[in-house]
């Protein structure tokens, strides 16, 4: 491992710089919002700062109902109005509408996963890079207090040489969900556990192999009981995932061990992080110990992240190599890659 597998660290550092009150305010519109996490992103989006949001643009009547005080314009309009799109359709349309706002020339901020295909992917690079564009992928985590601390001490050496990670990402899935997440072959995997595989990737690298196994606990297509095993060399990955367990939010974790201590994040929101090593090291003594953690609020740290690089037209700290390295090997956990 080097400083360059670090990356989600230097997104601490662009969080200590102050979002611009001089500069205009960046117009936003939300493309599509059938995704669960949209309205919670809808909330952040018309109270940010730094955003002026512009409207909606979805064409499902009982979304729109839901949300009866937002402004509902057409996607051309919000299109050609907004300078930065916030892509929160459904999965299986997410790469069209992203691609469709970087090549008019705007930024994206796009809901994982960004595509079912390696070939879309390209894609969004491709005109992201052409339009010297921003194009971020909304894996929630990469701001979580307990991530953060996990990806310092593993770059400062404090855990020693890292081994294993092990990780997992359940949920209580509703029946009437089983049929539109089974059209990706990696069902659950692929829409659940992409988080994990951001955080194992970022922190780990490129793997040298990936050993997917996905199945079916009700006998339908969905893959909903899943083990996943990443290979480095000399580092085993493991992630499992499930659509069955109650109150699975409690039980979400990432855990890393390495020669000189271990650390784990259990349940992963609000994060607790309990830390044990064989010696003091940084801020942490000796032993086991329990880390009080700041609160912090879902999305909103990717879209401070998303408006200050757009307002000091720097980069963000995830580059567009890392996002398609991320999402390659989640393709592949998913066994769904193809050339």
């Amino acid at each position: 491992m080097n400083r360059r597998t670090f990356v989600g660290l230097s997104a601490v550092a662009l969080a200590a710089l102050p979002l611009r009150a001089d500069e205009p305010r960046i117009k936003v519109g939300l493309l599509g919002a059938t995704h669960s996490h949209a309205p919670a992103k809808l909330n952040i989006l018309q109270n940010h700062a730094a955003f002026e949001f512009i409207g909606a643009a979805e064409t499902s009547d009982r979304v729109r109902r839901a949300h009866p005080a937002v402004r509902w314009i057409d996607r051309d309009e919000l299109i050609e109005t907004a300078e930065l799109v916030v892509v929160e359709s459904d999965v299986r349309d997410h790469a069209r509408d992203a691609l469709d706002a970087l090549q008019a020339g705007k930024h994206v901020h796009v809901e994982k996963p960004p595509s079912a295909q390696w070939q879309e992917m390209l894609k969004l690079a491709a005109a992201a890079r052409a339009q010297n564009r921003l194009l971020q992928v909304g894996y929630m985590w990469r701001h979580n207090p307990g991530f953060i601390r996990v990806f310092e001490a593993v770059r400062n050496g404090w855990l020693g040489e890292v081994y294993q990670v092990r990780a997992m990402m359940n949920n209580h899935l509703s029946a009437n969900l089983r049929e539109d997440w089974a059209q990706f072959a990696g069902g659950a995997f692929f829409e659940l556990a992409a988080h994990l595989v951001d955080a194992v990737i970022r922190l780990l690298g490129r793997p040298n192999s990936v050993t997917p196994v996905l199945r079916s606990s009700k006998g339908d297509a969905l893959a909903d009981n899943n083990v996943v095993v990443f290979e480095f060399e000399r580092v085993l990955a493991t992630i499992t995932n499930s659509t069955n367990q109650p109150n699975a939010f409690a039980h979400r974790q990432f855990e890393v061990f390495g020669t000189k201590g271990t650390m784990l994040i259990k349940p992963l929101e609000q994060p607790v992080l309990a830390v044990d090593l064989a010696q003091a090291a940084g801020p942490y003594q000796k032993g086991p110990q329990e880390v009080t953690l700041p609160k912090y609020e879902r999305y909103r740290g990717e879209f401070d992240e998303l408006a200050r690089c757009i307002q000091t037209r720097t980069p963000l700290p995830v580059s567009m190599d890392q996002e398609l390295l991320i999402h390659e090997w989640l393709l592949r956990a998913s066994g769904m890659f193809t050339e």
